[in-house]
């Protein structure tokens, strides 16, 4: 085995994409915490271009594409590297990923306030910037496969398989929902109409969940969850066995977003089968992940970033338990179009994608600018008190408005007339909406504390400096 030392890896481009991670992370869950300040008081909403209506998917695209997007991006190509022994393909071909998807994001964040969308859930960007994006993935495939090929060592970690998993399905989830017609520069129609459109857009939105948001994301665990507790993966083969159960069954989940629409009901009822028998590849991975600690529990004791990777896999555990029941028509009759589907995307996204990319980022930082560690443990260890709190007080806040609005739309008077008005289960809903802008400054306090931490790492004051000036003073 041929053995490569750190200083032929391309580390730069890691270090642009983990340092965008934490600033797109603030930037995005600041639009978050603000639009949840304007549900509870709806006088923030500034028109025309801070209405929660654009505000939204400018928060959903720079914490998904920018934040996660980054994550993936400096992990993919950090993992890429030191699995395979062998530096990126290509240094320039890397800067333009790089620099481009900065530009998308950048793009987003100017389009989106103006009202420019396609109105897609997660897909809102208009053409000329989705062109860029499919530029920009082509590019990042060369790079991250070319890489695989020039590898050092015959084997190719499992955790290349779901990065290339992810991106492979990424780039054909995005050039067939966005098929388009230009009308203006700003301005697309979609080639689909009705309800097939639907099927598109949630095929391609359920599915970026599960390649975008899970894919890539086990590929980040299954390299780090290992490193950081120092042990072997609890089982290999069981690894392989997550992988192609995962990617054959979760591209056939999407239609569980459209039950009790103008989607045949054959399509709904196979989406809510293949959501049920998703939960057994996605708990295979939880478990393999929470079992490779097997005799270093106790680690878990001093070492935060150790935490945040083994709770990351508590909530996926519990996300993906809790996506499949919400698939099954009489669950999804009282959850649909609730916050309790608020709740349970954000148990996903902040309990497992953003924990888990906090953890990985805690754990690379430091590694590729050449540090012994992070500025300061103790800071860490605030920040994972402050994202758990967080989380917890949003998805719990959420379940509780969740299911109260759905009791509250199905109850009915005697002669069959509803019982509530919209407006009541509203205002239900009230005491849920301060609470979860709590957890959500709570979440973004901890990113804060993440960005102080980082940036004295990067400044390379270590702990230790400050603890031996202050002796000498």
């Amino acid at each position: 085995m041929t053995t490569v030392t750190n200083t032929h890896y391309n580390y730069k481009v890691v270090r642009q994409f983990a340092v965008m991670t934490v600033i797109w992370g603030i930037v995005g869950m600041a639009v978050g915490l603000f639009i949840a300040a304007q549900l509870v008081w709806p006088e923030l909403n500034f028109e025309p271009y801070l209405t929660f209506g654009r505000l939204r998917p400018l928060h959903t695209n720079a914490v998904i594409f920018g934040f996660g997007g980054s994550a993936l991006f400096a992990t993919s190509y950090y993992i890429v590297q030191r699995t395979c022994q062998a530096r990126l393909i290509s240094d320039r071909l890397a800067a333009f990923t790089f620099w481009g998807w900065t530009l998308v994001i950048v793009l987003a964040a100017i389009t989106l306030p103006l009202g420019m969308t396609s109105s897609k859930e997660y897909a809102e960007l208009e053409w000329p910037i989705d062109i860029l994006i499919t530029v920009v993935w082509v590019v990042y495939a060369i790079v991250f496969f070319g890489t695989i090929m020039k590898r050092k060592i015959r084997h190719i970690y499992v955790a290349n398989w779901f990065y290339g998993a992810f991106i492979i399905t990424i780039a054909i989830l995005h050039v067939v929902n966005n098929m388009e017609i230009p009308v203006t520069l700003y301005k697309s129609y979609s080639v689909y109409s009705g309800a097939i459109d639907a099927t598109i857009q949630w095929w391609y939105g359920h599915n970026a969940v599960g390649f975008f948001l899970t894919a890539g994301f086990l590929g980040m665990m299954y390299y780090f969850v290992p490193k950081q507790a120092e042990r072997p993966i609890y089982s290999y083969r069981l690894s392989i066995v997550h992988f192609w159960a995962l990617i054959a069954i979760y591209i056939w989940a999407g239609p569980h977003h459209l039950h009790y629409t103008a989607l045949p009901d054959w399509a709904q009822s196979l989406g809510m089968i293949m959501s049920l028998i998703l939960l057994a590849p996605s708990w295979g991975g939880m478990i393999n992940g929470v079992m490779t600690l097997s005799g270093a529990w106790h680690k878990l004791r001093t070492d935060p970033i150790l935490r945040f990777l083994v709770v990351s896999l508590s909530f996926y555990g519990m996300s993906t338990f809790e996506g499949p029941m919400m698939a099954i028509k009489t669950v999804n009759a009282l959850s649909h179009y609730t916050d309790w589907t608020i709740g349970h995307v954000h148990s996903g996204a902040l309990g497992w994608v953003a924990m888990i990319s906090i953890g990985a980022m805690y754990h690379l930082i430091p590694k590729v600018f050449a540090r012994d560690g992070m500025y300061s443990t103790g800071l860490i260890n605030t920040h994972f008190w402050l994202a758990t709190i967080g989380t917890v007080l949003y998805i719990v806040s959420m379940w509780v408005n969740g299911i109260t609005q759905g009791l509250m739309w199905q109850a009915v008077n005697v002669d069959g007339t509803l019982q509530y008005s919209f407006i009541e289960s509203v205002q239900a809903s009230s005491a849920g909406y301060i609470v979860r802008m709590v957890g959500g400054g709570f979440f973004l306090a901890g990113m804060l504390v993440m960005l102080c931490n980082v940036w004295q790492t990067v400044r390379g004051i270590g702990q230790d400096d400050v603890e031996t000036a202050a002796t000498s003073a």
